[in-house]
């Protein structure tokens, strides 16, 4: 084997790395903002329930509801 086919061998093969290396990086990136997609998704519907139950608990028919129910329990 001369020196001009190492030399073409060798960049061939940093090459053929380097471009793997990157499909590694992508792959990782569009991985990771899928998952944070997905999470914001899940904030936002438990943000959401926060508020319906903090509307119920809020709710004076709701506060005298529980004021009832703690009367006829002492009772």
């Amino acid at each position: 084997m001369d020196v001009f086919t190492m030399v073409v061998i060798i960049v061939v093969v940093t090459t053929v790395a380097g471009v793997f290396n990157n499909y590694l990086k992508n792959k990782d990136k569009a991985e990771s903002k899928l998952a944070d997609t997905a999470l914001g998704e899940e904030l936002d519907e438990l943000r959401q329930r926060i508020e319906v139950l903090e509307s119920i608990v809020t709710d004076q028919k709701y506060q005298l509801h529980r004021d009832l129910t703690e009367l006829e329990k002492s009772a």
